[in-house]
């Protein structure tokens, strides 16, 4: 099944958000099935340089992050400007799905 076929997607926004009520409860529905599903760590590049996805959190302002590492470096990243590897890990297909919703 494709990642960015809209029926889908439209299905995951449905799953992650069927008993959320309000903006910040459906947030949660998705960090909820983000971090049920995906599969960590892995590996990505960002700004050119391979970072480790080591997990994900949602902050207290609201917003999905993951945490990349790289060596002891540590930053916080938004999932919606996280690039993906290809192939995609396991469970990334939920990542998507916000990003459809927030649009």
């Amino acid at each position: 099944m494709d990642a960015n076929d809209p029926a889908m997607l439209d299905a995951l926004i449905e799953q992650a958000t069927v008993d959320a009520y309000g903006e910040d409860e459906q947030v949660t529905g998705f960090f909820s099935m983000i971090e049920e599903n995906l599969a960590l760590p892995f590996t990505t590049t960002v700004l050119g340089v391979e970072t480790n996805v080591a997990g994900v959190d949602l902050t207290e302002d609201g917003r999905i992050v993951a945490h990349c590492t790289r060596g002891s470096v540590r930053q916080n990243i938004g999932i919606l400007d996280l690039p993906l590897p290809e192939p995609a890990p396991e469970g990334s297909r939920w990542i998507e799905a916000y990003r459809h919703w927030t649009r």
